[in-house]
């Protein structure tokens, strides 16, 4: 299982090795569904965050369009 509070730099960096792993065929064929599953659970991880992140700066971005600017012109 995969800690929610892993970062997300160090779950992309755990599925680059797995995937240079499966490219470089140094995983047995025992231990490749665990790569695997493993591989898929760091996916979810990732996305799940950087949907969280995508939230959060579209949240930003709208709160900084409705307040007004205090300019010259206004």
């Amino acid at each position: 299982m995969t800690d929610p509070n892993m970062s997300y730099e160090a779950a992309f960096k755990e599925l680059r090795e797995i995937e240079a792993d499966i490219q470089n065929e140094a995983v047995s064929v025992d231990v490749l569904a665990e790569k695997v599953k493993r591989a898929s659970e760091l996916i979810a991880l990732c996305q799940s965050k950087l949907q969280k992140t995508e939230f959060e700066v579209n949240k930003i971005i709208s709160q900084m369009e409705q307040k007004p600017t205090n300019g010259p012109n206004n």
